[in-house]
C-alpha cells in the first residue's frame, strides 16, 4: 500500500537510484506517476505492506517499504529492480550504476565516476566541506541523516587523503 514516506518507520529498507542525468522537466510527471504506480502496486496482495518513494533533485528515485512488518521476499526485490530497468530502458539513463558519485557543486548535483571524483578532490574543486549524496544507505534512518552529508562525515572521506 503506498503511504506517504513520513509514515515509512525508521528501521525500514531504502534504495536509492540515482540518475545518470537530470530529467527533463516534461519527463519528471510521467515518470513519477510511474513510481507512483509501482509502489502502489507492489504487494498490492498484502494490506499491511506499506511503501512510499519521493523523487528527488530531478535525479534521484527514492523507494522505501517496510520490510520488517512485511518480509520482502527476493521476487518482490526483482520486481523492484525490473520496474528499475524498465525506466532506464524508456529514459536512457543509468539507475543502478554503483560505481557512481553524486554530489552538490553549488546547486547543482554532479554525477561522476569515482576516477573524476578523486580528479576533482586532488585539484580541489571539491573540499570536505562538500555535499556528497551516499546512495549506499539501506534504511529510512539512514536516508533522513546520512545521505546527504559534507564528505568528511561520510565513508568519502578516504578519498580526501
Amino acid at each position: 500500500m503506498f503511504v506517504n514516506f513520513d509514515e515509512i518507520p525508521e528501521d525500514a529498507k531504502v534504495w536509492v537510484y540515482p540518475s545518470s542525468r537530470k530529467f527533463y522537466t516534461d519527463e519528471i510527471p510521467e515518470i513519477s506517476e510511474k513510481i507512483k504506480t509501482f509502489v502502489t502496486e507492489w504487494k498490492a496482495d498484502d494490506e499491511s505492506f506499506k511503501a512510499s518513494y519521493q523523487f528527488l533533485y530531478n535525479r534521484f528515485i527514492v523507494i522505501t517499504a517496510d520490510d520488517i512488518t512485511t518480509p520482502l521476499k527476493n521476487s518482490d526485490i526483482d520486481d523492484s529492480v525490473n520496474f528499475i530497468l524498465s525506466l532506464q530502458e524508456t529514459y536512457e539513463v543509468a539507475l543502478l550504476d554503483r560505481m557512481n558519485i553524486c554530489f552538490k557543486q553549488g546547486e547543482f548535483v554532479q554525477y561522476k565516476d569515482l576516477k573524476d571524483f578523486k580528479k576533482l578532490l586532488k585539484n580541489k574543486a571539491l573540499t570536505g566541506k562538500s555535499i556528497i549524496f551516499d546512495n549506499l544507505i539501506t534504511t529510512k534512518q539512514d536516508f533522513d541523516n546520512l545521505w546527504e552529508i559534507p564528505i568528511e562525515e561520510s565513508w568519502y572521506n578516504r578519498f580526501l587523503r
